[in-house]
Protein backbone atom coordinates (compact mmCIF):
# COMPACT_ATOMS: atom_id res chain seq x y z
CA UNK A 1 0.00 0.00 0.00
CA UNK A 2 2.86 2.65 0.49
CA UNK A 3 2.22 5.21 -1.78
CA UNK A 4 -1.13 4.05 -2.58
CA UNK A 5 -3.67 6.08 -0.15
CA UNK A 6 -1.38 8.73 1.08
CA UNK A 7 2.10 10.01 -0.09
CA UNK A 8 5.31 7.90 1.22
CA UNK A 9 7.38 10.62 2.04
CA UNK A 10 6.45 11.94 5.49
CA UNK A 11 5.88 15.81 5.46
CA UNK A 12 9.52 16.21 7.72
CA UNK A 13 11.38 14.56 4.71
CA UNK A 14 9.15 16.92 2.44
CA UNK A 15 10.33 19.50 4.12
CA UNK A 16 14.06 18.66 4.33
CA UNK A 17 13.99 18.04 0.25
CA UNK A 18 12.89 21.58 0.45
CA UNK A 19 14.99 23.39 2.48
CA UNK A 20 17.64 21.13 0.80
CA UNK A 21 16.98 22.06 -2.92
CA UNK A 22 16.59 26.08 -2.35
CA UNK A 23 20.53 25.71 -1.35
CA UNK A 24 21.65 23.14 -4.33
CA UNK A 25 22.46 25.83 -7.04
CA UNK A 26 19.28 24.00 -9.09
CA UNK A 27 16.14 25.87 -9.26
CA UNK A 28 13.31 24.40 -8.18
CA UNK A 29 10.32 24.23 -10.30
CA UNK A 30 6.62 25.00 -8.48
CA UNK A 31 3.97 24.47 -10.37
CA UNK A 32 0.53 25.26 -8.85
CA UNK A 33 -1.75 22.54 -9.01
CA UNK A 34 -5.72 23.10 -8.02
CA UNK A 35 -6.51 19.59 -6.79
CA UNK A 36 -4.68 16.78 -5.80
CA UNK A 37 -4.80 14.79 -9.31
CA UNK A 38 -2.79 17.30 -10.60
CA UNK A 39 -0.67 17.30 -7.96
CA UNK A 40 0.50 13.75 -9.27
CA UNK A 41 0.46 14.52 -12.81
CA UNK A 42 3.40 17.24 -11.19
CA UNK A 43 5.71 14.59 -9.79
CA UNK A 44 5.19 12.23 -12.23
CA UNK A 45 6.64 14.26 -14.87
CA UNK A 46 9.32 15.38 -12.71
CA UNK A 47 9.26 18.73 -11.33
CA UNK A 48 10.95 19.46 -7.74
CA UNK A 49 7.54 20.84 -5.90
CA UNK A 50 3.86 21.82 -5.63
CA UNK A 51 2.46 24.98 -5.34
CA UNK A 52 -1.03 25.44 -3.89
CA UNK A 53 -1.93 29.43 -5.10
CA UNK A 54 -4.66 31.30 -3.04
CA UNK A 55 -6.04 32.73 -6.38
CA UNK A 56 -6.29 29.60 -7.83
CA UNK A 57 -8.45 28.10 -4.81
CA UNK A 58 -10.21 31.97 -4.72
CA UNK A 59 -11.25 30.95 -8.32
CA UNK A 60 -12.06 27.44 -7.41
CA UNK A 61 -14.76 28.15 -5.29
CA UNK A 62 -16.13 30.48 -7.64
CA UNK A 63 -14.57 34.35 -5.40
CA UNK A 64 -12.13 36.77 -6.23
CA UNK A 65 -8.45 36.79 -4.91
CA UNK A 66 -9.43 39.22 -2.43
CA UNK A 67 -9.18 37.74 0.51
CA UNK A 68 -12.26 35.80 1.14
CA UNK A 69 -10.86 32.36 1.58
CA UNK A 70 -10.77 31.18 5.41
CA UNK A 71 -7.47 29.30 6.54
CA UNK A 72 -9.99 26.07 6.95
CA UNK A 73 -10.14 26.07 3.45
CA UNK A 74 -6.66 26.66 2.69
CA UNK A 75 -5.09 23.89 5.15
CA UNK A 76 -8.06 21.74 3.86
CA UNK A 77 -6.90 21.92 0.24
CA UNK A 78 -3.25 21.97 1.13
CA UNK A 79 -3.94 18.78 3.14
CA UNK A 80 -5.33 17.27 0.04
CA UNK A 81 -2.37 18.02 -2.30
CA UNK A 82 0.12 17.37 0.33
CA UNK A 83 -1.18 13.96 1.05
CA UNK A 84 -1.11 12.44 -1.92
CA UNK A 85 2.48 13.58 -3.44
CA UNK A 86 5.79 12.50 -2.33
CA UNK A 87 6.92 16.35 -3.35
CA UNK A 88 7.28 19.19 -1.18
CA UNK A 89 4.28 21.78 -1.04
CA UNK A 90 4.14 24.81 -1.06
CA UNK A 91 0.84 27.16 0.19
CA UNK A 92 0.02 30.17 0.11
CA UNK A 93 -1.06 31.67 3.40
CA UNK A 94 -1.60 35.47 2.46
CA UNK A 95 -1.62 37.92 5.14
CA UNK A 96 -2.00 34.81 7.70
CA UNK A 97 -5.50 35.22 8.07
CA UNK A 98 -5.57 37.57 10.96
CA UNK A 99 -2.83 39.41 13.09
CA UNK A 100 0.33 37.90 14.55
CA UNK A 101 -1.34 35.41 16.85
CA UNK A 102 -3.65 34.43 13.70
CA UNK A 103 -0.31 34.38 11.32
CA UNK A 104 1.71 31.87 14.44
CA UNK A 105 -1.67 29.51 14.34
CA UNK A 106 -1.82 29.63 10.50
CA UNK A 107 1.52 28.42 10.26
CA UNK A 108 0.44 25.40 13.14
CA UNK A 109 -2.35 24.49 10.92
CA UNK A 110 -0.74 24.52 7.61
CA UNK A 111 2.02 22.27 9.18
CA UNK A 112 -0.01 19.73 10.98
CA UNK A 113 -1.37 19.40 6.82
CA UNK A 114 1.48 18.44 5.69
CA UNK A 115 2.91 21.48 3.81
CA UNK A 116 6.68 22.19 3.41
CA UNK A 117 6.75 25.67 2.79
CA UNK A 118 4.35 28.24 3.97
CA UNK A 119 4.43 32.29 2.01
CA UNK A 120 3.27 35.06 3.73
CA UNK A 121 2.70 38.61 2.13
CA UNK A 122 3.32 42.73 3.44
CA UNK A 123 -0.30 43.38 1.83
CA UNK A 124 -2.95 45.07 4.14
CA UNK A 125 -5.95 42.95 4.44
CA UNK A 126 -8.01 42.65 2.61
CA UNK A 127 -5.03 41.68 0.06
CA UNK A 128 -5.68 41.82 -3.87
CA UNK A 129 -3.99 39.82 -6.71
CA UNK A 130 -0.21 40.53 -6.54
CA UNK A 131 -0.67 41.61 -10.38
CA UNK A 132 -3.48 44.23 -10.18
CA UNK A 133 -2.65 47.73 -9.04
CA UNK A 134 -4.57 49.34 -6.14
CA UNK A 135 -2.63 47.07 -3.80
CA UNK A 136 -1.38 48.81 -0.54
CA UNK A 137 1.47 47.25 2.10
CA UNK A 138 1.40 47.75 5.58
CA UNK A 139 4.70 49.16 7.23
CA UNK A 140 7.93 46.96 7.17
CA UNK A 141 7.70 46.79 10.62
CA UNK A 142 4.59 45.20 10.72
CA UNK A 143 5.47 42.60 8.24
CA UNK A 144 8.83 41.86 10.12
CA UNK A 145 6.29 40.84 13.05
CA UNK A 146 3.92 39.06 11.52
CA UNK A 147 6.74 37.30 10.24
CA UNK A 148 8.70 36.59 13.73
CA UNK A 149 4.92 35.17 15.14
CA UNK A 150 5.09 32.81 11.93
CA UNK A 151 8.86 31.90 12.87
CA UNK A 152 8.49 31.55 16.08
CA UNK A 153 5.43 29.13 15.75
CA UNK A 154 6.92 26.40 14.16
CA UNK A 155 7.16 23.42 15.64
CA UNK A 156 9.68 21.75 12.85
CA UNK A 157 13.02 23.97 12.02
CA UNK A 158 12.71 22.88 8.15
CA UNK A 159 9.45 24.48 7.56
CA UNK A 160 10.39 26.98 5.21
CA UNK A 161 8.70 30.52 5.75
CA UNK A 162 8.73 32.36 2.64
CA UNK A 163 7.92 36.65 2.94
CA UNK A 164 5.99 37.70 0.07
CA UNK A 165 6.75 41.53 -0.74
CA UNK A 166 4.33 43.52 -2.98
CA UNK A 167 6.45 46.21 -2.45
CA UNK A 168 7.93 46.94 -5.88
CA UNK A 169 5.34 47.40 -7.73
CA UNK A 170 3.81 50.66 -4.77
CA UNK A 171 7.03 51.56 -3.50
CA UNK A 172 9.68 50.93 -6.01
CA UNK A 173 12.59 48.24 -6.16
CA UNK A 174 14.55 49.78 -4.06
CA UNK A 175 12.18 49.56 -1.35
CA UNK A 176 11.35 46.24 -1.98
CA UNK A 177 15.13 45.26 -1.70
CA UNK A 178 14.96 47.23 1.68
CA UNK A 179 12.03 45.18 3.13
CA UNK A 180 13.54 42.05 1.86
CA UNK A 181 16.75 42.73 3.81
CA UNK A 182 14.53 42.82 6.87
CA UNK A 183 12.40 40.25 6.21
CA UNK A 184 15.70 38.05 5.63
CA UNK A 185 16.63 39.63 9.03
CA UNK A 186 13.43 38.68 10.99
CA UNK A 187 13.70 34.93 9.87
CA UNK A 188 12.38 34.12 6.45
CA UNK A 189 14.29 31.30 4.84
CA UNK A 190 12.96 32.44 0.97
CA UNK A 191 12.02 35.74 -0.33
CA UNK A 192 9.08 36.01 -3.04
CA UNK A 193 9.09 39.11 -4.57
CA UNK A 194 5.98 39.78 -6.53
CA UNK A 195 5.43 41.96 -10.07
CA UNK A 196 8.85 42.56 -11.10
CA UNK A 197 8.84 43.07 -15.09
CA UNK A 198 12.45 42.25 -16.60
CA UNK A 199 15.11 40.20 -16.07
CA UNK A 200 17.26 42.67 -15.21
CA UNK A 201 15.02 43.21 -12.79
CA UNK A 202 15.39 40.25 -11.27
CA UNK A 203 19.27 40.38 -11.18
CA UNK A 204 19.23 43.32 -9.02
CA UNK A 205 17.19 41.75 -6.63
CA UNK A 206 19.29 38.95 -6.90
CA UNK A 207 22.46 41.27 -6.78
CA UNK A 208 21.24 43.17 -3.24
CA UNK A 209 19.64 40.32 -1.38
CA UNK A 210 21.35 37.27 0.15
CA UNK A 211 18.19 35.40 1.35
CA UNK A 212 17.36 32.59 -1.18
CA UNK A 213 15.04 34.24 -3.57
CA UNK A 214 11.75 32.85 -5.37
CA UNK A 215 10.05 34.16 -8.81
CA UNK A 216 6.52 34.52 -10.04
CA UNK A 217 6.18 33.31 -13.47
CA UNK A 218 2.68 33.50 -13.44
CA UNK A 219 0.98 34.42 -17.01
CA UNK A 220 -0.78 37.72 -18.59
CA UNK A 221 0.56 39.64 -15.29
CA UNK A 222 3.36 42.27 -15.50
CA UNK A 223 6.86 39.94 -15.55
CA UNK A 224 8.39 38.67 -18.41
CA UNK A 225 7.76 35.44 -18.87
CA UNK A 226 11.60 34.25 -18.09
CA UNK A 227 13.20 30.95 -18.71
CA UNK A 228 13.87 28.77 -15.85
CA UNK A 229 17.33 28.32 -17.11
CA UNK A 230 17.69 31.87 -17.05
CA UNK A 231 16.88 32.42 -13.33
CA UNK A 232 18.69 29.23 -12.17
CA UNK A 233 21.68 31.06 -14.37
CA UNK A 234 20.89 35.08 -12.30
CA UNK A 235 20.47 32.74 -8.85
CA UNK A 236 16.97 32.67 -8.47
CA UNK A 237 16.46 29.39 -5.72
CA UNK A 238 12.69 28.77 -6.73
CA UNK A 239 10.14 29.27 -9.48
CA UNK A 240 6.55 28.90 -9.47
CA UNK A 241 3.84 28.72 -12.16
CA UNK A 242 0.95 29.37 -10.12
CA UNK A 243 -2.17 29.62 -12.11
CA UNK A 244 -0.85 27.39 -15.27
CA UNK A 245 -2.76 24.15 -15.02
CA UNK A 246 -6.03 26.03 -14.07
CA UNK A 247 -5.61 28.48 -16.68
CA UNK A 248 -4.93 25.41 -19.35
CA UNK A 249 -7.76 23.54 -17.89
CA UNK A 250 -10.40 26.08 -17.49
CA UNK A 251 -9.78 27.04 -21.47
CA UNK A 252 -10.06 23.59 -22.50
CA UNK A 253 -13.21 22.82 -20.82
CA UNK A 254 -14.50 26.06 -22.01
CA UNK A 255 -14.11 24.82 -25.64
CA UNK A 256 -15.18 21.67 -24.67
CA UNK A 257 -18.98 22.72 -22.89
CA UNK A 258 -18.86 25.22 -25.74
CA UNK A 259 -18.79 22.40 -28.73
CA UNK A 260 -21.11 19.98 -26.71
CA UNK A 261 -23.71 23.32 -26.53
CA UNK A 262 -23.89 23.65 -30.22
CA UNK A 263 -22.80 20.58 -31.70
CA UNK A 264 -25.43 17.92 -29.33
CA UNK A 265 -22.14 15.61 -28.79
CA UNK A 266 -18.74 15.69 -27.52
CA UNK A 267 -17.80 13.36 -29.99
CA UNK A 268 -15.52 15.91 -31.71
CA UNK A 269 -13.41 16.01 -28.46
CA UNK A 270 -12.16 12.56 -27.95
CA UNK A 271 -8.52 13.14 -29.46
CA UNK A 272 -8.29 16.30 -27.25
CA UNK A 273 -9.11 14.59 -24.17
CA UNK A 274 -7.47 12.27 -21.44
CA UNK A 275 -8.25 8.92 -22.35
CA UNK A 276 -9.78 6.76 -19.52
CA UNK A 277 -6.18 4.31 -19.44
CA UNK A 278 -4.52 7.43 -18.75
CA UNK A 279 -6.35 8.36 -16.16
CA UNK A 280 -6.25 4.62 -14.65
CA UNK A 281 -2.49 5.04 -15.02
CA UNK A 282 -2.06 8.10 -13.34
CA UNK A 283 -4.22 6.83 -10.07
CA UNK A 284 -2.50 3.37 -10.37
CA UNK A 285 -5.79 1.70 -10.43
CA UNK A 286 -3.75 -1.92 -11.35
CA UNK A 287 -1.94 -1.47 -7.39
CA UNK A 288 -5.04 -0.53 -5.97
CA UNK A 289 -6.47 -4.00 -7.69
CA UNK A 290 -3.76 -5.50 -6.39
CA UNK A 291 -3.98 -4.99 -2.73
CA UNK A 292 -7.59 -5.91 -2.66
CA UNK A 293 -9.21 -7.37 -5.34
CA UNK A 294 -12.40 -8.21 -3.92
CA UNK A 295 -12.95 -4.58 -2.95
CA UNK A 296 -11.78 -3.14 -5.94
CA UNK A 297 -12.97 -5.76 -8.34
CA UNK A 298 -12.81 -4.23 -12.27
CA UNK A 299 -10.84 -4.34 -15.20
CA UNK A 300 -9.12 -0.98 -15.73
CA UNK A 301 -10.21 -0.14 -19.93
CA UNK A 302 -13.99 -1.91 -18.87
CA UNK A 303 -16.59 0.76 -19.22
CA UNK A 304 -18.16 2.18 -16.63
Amino acid sequence: MTGLLAAATSAADKRLAFRTGLTSGRIQRIPGAFNPLVAKLIQEIGFEGVYVSGAVLSADLGLPDIGLTTLTEVAGRGQQIARVTDLPVLIDADTGFGELMSAARTVTILEDAGIAAVHLEDQVNPKRCGHLDGKAVVPTEDMVRRLRAAVSARRDPNLVICARTDAAGIEGIDAAIERAKAYGDAGADLIFTEALHTVADFEKFRAAVATPLLANMTEFGKSDLIQAATLEKIGYNAVIYPVTTLRLAMFAAEVGLREIYSAGTQSALLNRMQHRSRLYELLQYERYNEFDSDIFDFAPGRNQ
